[in-house]
């Protein structure tokens, strides 16, 4: 099955929503409240911040794990190869630039809501027997999370030189609940369908692709697929141009208990561990 496209506010949005999400653990969502003109001024800002020398001025606090990661800062689980990528990761009251707009945390907030409201629409969805197995409602363990994190993606243009294997972002899956991820400015994501077949993921501008992360198939028992994506090298002259991409990914409180085996903490620190970043 292809990834779906779903448009909000549709009779079947609910339902198509979640079908994607089961049999492909994804889906493109159109007609949803965040502003495409917001996009593309978050995109404007960050261009400028990832040519300048400054970004390294906000390196990433370890503890904290936001502010700007070097490139080849993380790789893939079960890969030595580092991602070909910088990136800087944005909680609520980290630090950026002076000079910026409040664009990117008008986007954070507009994103979270968003987040929010699709895991809602999730929820209800569920069979029951599924909902049984959460610690607590999906929609409450994510209320007023600190954790939730928007990460600003940069892929330079390729030299190459690279190392071979190297990819701009090899084969993942993510570590939380849904990730919400702004149409990028290239293209490159592919998922793994269950034949073992790579698909590229359409997005139009302004258009969101939604995705089920480990936390989300942990907390349901699998009912929701973590799947497999990764984000290409181009060829050719796409070769010689950047992509960026902007993920928020919808993480519940630390204290959320998962299964019976981990919290939320207990499994982000351990991934965290596995990509190199703590």
């Amino acid at each position: 099955m292809d990834v779906l496209t779903v448009r909000c506010g549709c009779e079947d949005t609910g339902a198509r929503l979640t079908r994607s999400l089961r049999e492909t653990g994804f889906a493109v969502v159109t007609g949803h409240p965040v502003p495409l003109d917001l996009m593309e001024r978050v995109y404007s800002e960050w261009e400028r911040f990832f040519a300048s020398p400054e970004k390294h001025d906000f390196t990433f606090d370890p503890k904290r794990q936001d502010g700007y990661f070097p490139f080849r800062s993380e790789n893939a689980k079960g890969y030595p190869q580092k991602d070909l990528k910088e990136f800087f990761h944005v909680y609520p009251g980290t630090v950026l630039p002076g000079w910026m707009s409040d664009a990117t945390r008008r986007l954070y907030g507009a994103l979270s809501s968003f987040a929010g409201e699709l895991l809602a629409v999730v929820e209800d969805q569920t069979p029951e027997d599924v909902r049984a197995r959460l610690s607590m409602p999906l929609r409450r363990m994510v209320e007023g999370s600190p954790q939730t994190l928007f990460r600003i993606l940069h892929y330079p243009p390729l030299s190459g030189t690279e190392e071979e294997g190297a990819v701009r972002a090899a084969a993942h899956e993510d570590i939380n609940l849904i990730t919400l991820l702004v149409a990028a400015t290239a293209p490159g994501l592919q998922v793994l369908d269950a034949a073992g077949r790579w698909r590229d993921v359409p997005a139009d501008a302004g258009s969101i692709v939604v995705n089920a992360g480990d936390m989300l198939q942990m907390a349901t028992g699998g009912h929701y697929r973590s799947t497999t994506h990764r984000v290409v090298n181009p060829a050719g002259d796409e070769a010689r141009r950047p992509r960026l991409s902007m993920p928020l990914f919808l993480h519940p409180w630390p204290e959320v208990r998962l299964s019976a085996t981990r919290t939320a903490k207990e499994y982000l620190d351990e991934r965290l561990r596995e990509i190199g970043l703590k």
